[in-house]
C-alpha cells in the first residue's frame, strides 16, 4: 500500500478551476509550476520586501529571476528577456489590486558583432569598451493607474566570469545601482540567496537532521545548501516609505508581489539573411508568473492535469484579486499532510485557518490591512524599524521585523514554514511542542555574507571557480516559542531573545579550503561594502582579498 495513501486531494466543492494557457510562477519557487519551468528567464524564484537597513526611512523591494544559473554557463551566459514585461506591484489599502506598480524593460547592445566572446578583453568599468554584449533598461513606475517612465538607458552589470575577465566585479556591479529621483533601482546578477535543502525536499519530503524519523528512514545527516554556488538574476528598488502607504486607510501596511508577463502572440518567421528578424510579438502583455509569500505556489498549489490546464499554471496566469479560487488548498494544506504522514508529528486537522491568516490576510495586530481582501500578498509593516542583528525564524522567533512580516535576505522561510505548517505557531498553541517547532532541514544561512547596502543580495559566483553545495547543519534552527504565546504586537521591534530549547546549532565543518596561490576572489575595495563580521567570515572561509580594487 502506498504510504502516501492518506495524501489524496480532497474534492474542492464549489471551485471550478478554468484552463491556463498562460505561462507561470511562484515564491521561491525554482521551477514550480509545468509552463514556467520551460520559461527560465521570466521565472520569478524569490521576492523580498523589508525596511533597509541602513536608510529605514526607505523600503527595498527586490525579485528574483532565471533559477539555477551556473556561473560557468557561457559563452552567452544568463541576460534578462527582451521581451518580458518585468514587474514589482505594492498594494496600499488591501484590496488585493496594485496602486504603485515599477517596471523594467530591457534592450541588448553587441558592441562587435564579429566576435563571439561576451567580453574583449577584462571588464573594469560597467562602460568598458571590451563589454560587448550588454543590457539596458528603461524603468517605469504607475501610481492610482498613471504611468510614467522614470529612467531610461540605465546599466546592467556583467555577469561574473572570472579573474581576468571581471578582476574587480563588485565595484562594477555597484556602478549599476542607478538613483533615479529619491529611488535606487539595481538590475543584474547575483548570488542566489534563497538557502534550502532543495534536493532533499523533493525527494519525498525528506529532512536530513530528521531523515532517521521518515517514513522510508535514512542515516540522519546535515542539511545541504544545494542552491549555494549557484546565482540569479535580481531586480530591485529602494523606495521612500511615503512612497508606497497612503492608500486612503491610514495604514502602514503594504502588500508586495512580482509578476512577469509576455504578449499574448509570438510569430516565428523563417531567416533567409543575417539581419532578418525571426521573432514577432503582438498583443496585449498577460501573466506568465506570479510570487509573493515562500513557497505557495510550489507546496501549496497542485501540479493538475498537465502544462497550461492545472492550478499551479492557472495561479501564475491569474491576478492576487482572484485568489479565493485557491482557498481549498491553503485551507488544507498538503504539505501538512507529508509531514503528518511521512514523520511522527501531529498537526492541526483543516480547515487551516492559521495557514490563511499568515499567508492571505496578514496576522491582525502586525501585518494585516484594515480592510483585506484575502489574497497571496506579502505583507510588510513599514512601520516596524529593522533590527540589524534580527532572529532567521522571524515573527516565530520573536522579531516582529522579519518573515512572515515582509521577508528579509536572512529569514530562514524553510524552517519557519515547516512549522508553520506543522502548527507550531501561536494560533495552534496544542502544537507548540516538540519536534513541531523543531522541524528545518538544516540549512540555516545563506553560503555567501550579504551585502550592507542595496541592493544586499551577495556577489554573484564566478564561473572561473567555485563550488556547488554547502554541507550545513544537523540542527535546524532554534525551536518555536512555547505554548501559549500570543502574536507579537507591533508597537517596537523586540528585544528578548529567541527561546533555547532547541538543540544548539551544530557548526559546519571546519576545515579550511586550500587557497591556490595567486587566487584573488574580491578586490580589496570591496571590503568598503562589508562589515568587520563579514570580513571575518570570508577569510575564515579561505577567501581572499587583494590588488587596489
Amino acid at each position: 500500500m502506498s504510504i502516501l495513501k492518506k495524501l489524496r486531494i480532497p474534492a474542492l466543492l464549489g471551485v471550478g478551476l478554468v484552463a491556463a494557457s498562460l505561462v507561470p510562477s511562484g515564491a521561491s519557487s525554482h521551477r514550480e509550476a509545468p509552463l514556467i519551468s520551460e520559461d527560465p528567464v521570466a521565472d520569478n524564484t524569490d521576492v523580498y520586501a523589508f525596511v533597509s537597513p541602513d536608510n529605514p526611512n526607505t523600503v527595498t523591494l527586490l525579485s528574483n529571476w532565471i533559477p539555477f544559473e551556473k556561473p560557468e554557463g557561457g559563452p552567452l551566459f544568463y541576460n534578462f528577456g527582451e521581451d518580458v514585461l518585468y514587474q514589482i506591484h505594492v498594494d496600499n489599502n488591501g484590496d488585493a489590486r496594485p496602486d504603485v506598480s515599477y517596471e523594467w524593460r530591457f534592450n541588448t547592445e553587441v558592441r562587435n558583432p564579429n566576435t563571439i566572446l561576451y567580453n574583449t578583453g577584462p571588464i573594469t568599468d560597467i562602460d568598458d569598451p571590451d563589454f560587448n554584449y550588454r543590457q539596458f533598461y528603461d524603468l517605469f513606475v504607475t501610481r492610482n493607474g498613471v504611468r510614467q517612465q522614470i529612467g531610461s538607458q540605465l546599466a546592467v552589470p556583467p555577469v561574473h566570469i572570472g579573474p581576468k575577465s571581471t578582476p574587480n566585479y563588485e565595484a562594477v556591479a555597484q556602478q549599476a545601482v542607478h538613483t533615479v529621483g529619491n529611488i535606487k533601482t539595481f538590475a543584474g546578477q547575483r548570488d542566489d540567496p534563497f538557502f534550502i535543502d532543495v534536493g532533499a525536499a523533493f525527494d519525498l519530503f525528506t529532512l536530513r537532521p530528521f531523515n532517521d524519523l521518515h517514513k522510508i528512514p535514512g542515516p540522519k545527516a546535515p542539511g545541504i545548501d544545494q542552491l549555494a554556488g549557484m546565482n540569479i538574476h535580481t531586480l530591485g528598488v529602494q523606495v521612500p516609505i511615503s512612497d508606497l502607504t497612503g492608500g486612503g486607510d491610514g495604514s502602514s501596511i503594504v502588500g508586495v508581489y512580482s509578476q512577469a508577463k509576455r504578449q499574448q502572440t509570438r510569430v516565428l518567421q523563417p531567416r533567409i539573411a543575417v539581419g532578418d528578424t525571426q521573432s514577432s510579438f503582438a498583443g496585449s502583455f498577460v501573466n506568465v508568473s506570479r510570487l509573493a509569500n515562500p513557497l505557495v505556489n510550489e507546496l501549496l498549489i497542485p501540479i493538475g492535469e498537465g502544462p497550461g490546464r492545472g492550478p499551479k499554471d492557472l495561479y501564475n496566469a491569474s491576478e492576487p484579486s482572484a485568489d479565493a479560487q485557491f482557498l481549498p488548498f491553503v485551507q488544507d494544506p498538503e504539505p501538512a499532510r507529508l509531514i503528518d504522514t511521512l514523520y511522527p508529528v501531529d498537526v492541526p486537522p483543516p480547515p487551516r485557518n492559521d495557514v490563511v491568516t499568515i499567508f492571505l490576510t496578514g496576522i491582525p495586530g502586525l501585518n494585516k490591512p484594515p480592510n483585506v481582501n484575502p489574497s497571496d500578498m506579502m505583507r510588510l509593516n513599514t512601520s516596524i524599524a529593522p533590527v540589524r542583528s534580527g532572529t532567521p525564524t522571524g515573527v516565530l522567533g520573536g522579531d516582529n521585523a522579519g518573515f512572515p512580516n515582509g521577508r528579509r535576505l536572512t529569514d530562514d522561510v524553510v524552517d519557519i514554514e515547516l512549522r508553520v505548517l506543522a502548527g507550531a505557531t501561536p494560533f495552534t498553541p496544542a502544537f507548540v511542542r516538540s519536534p513541531n517547532n523543531l522541524l528545518g532541514d538544516g540549512v540555516n544561512a545563506n553560503d555567501r555574507p550579504f551585502l550592507g547596502m542595496f541592493p544586499y543580495v551577495a556577489t554573484p559566483h564566478q564561473g572561473f571557480e567555485h563550488t556547488h553545495h554547502r554541507v550545513d547543519s544537523l540542527s535546524p534552527q532554534p525551536a518555536s516559542p512555547p505554548a501559549g504565546a500570543t502574536p507579537p504586537p507591533t508597537s517596537t521591534p523586540p528585544t528578548s531573545t529567541p527561546p533555547t530549547t532547541a538543540p544548539p546549532t551544530t557548526t559546519p565543518p571546519t576545515t579550511t579550503p586550500t587557497t591556490p596561490t595567486g587566487r584573488c576572489d574580491y578586490p580589496e575595495s570591496f571590503k568598503q561594502f562589508l562589515t568587520p563580521e563579514q570580513i571575518s567570515t570570508l577569510t575564515a572561509a579561505g577567501f581572499t582579498f587583494c590588488g587596489a580594487g
